[in-house]
């Protein structure tokens, strides 16, 4: 992990608008403050890949707009 990485998103449920995938910077939306941002999104193994629509767990934020995710652990997959 990297030595700048921010906590603040950590836990946050995103959707994926763009392919994530270890060669590929996608792109995630998330709801932050009443609004929705999108955000620059890599897979935090490094190899998974979450194709457009699939709901994803931010790990961190590395400043200034790069989050990292993983896949949705299944007890928040029926939560909207």
């Amino acid at each position: 992990m990297h030595r700048d990485l921010d906590r603040s998103l950590t836990g946050k449920i995103g959707r994926v608008t763009g392919a994530v995938g270890p060669a590929t910077l996608g792109e995630v939306m998330l709801e932050i403050r009443g609004g929705t941002t999108a955000y620059l999104a890599r897979p935090y193994d490094g190899s998974s890949v979450y194709p457009m629509g699939e709901r994803v767990l931010v790990m961190y934020l590395e400043p200034p707009q790069t989050v990292y995710v993983e896949a949705l652990p299944e007890f928040l997959q029926h939560r909207q």
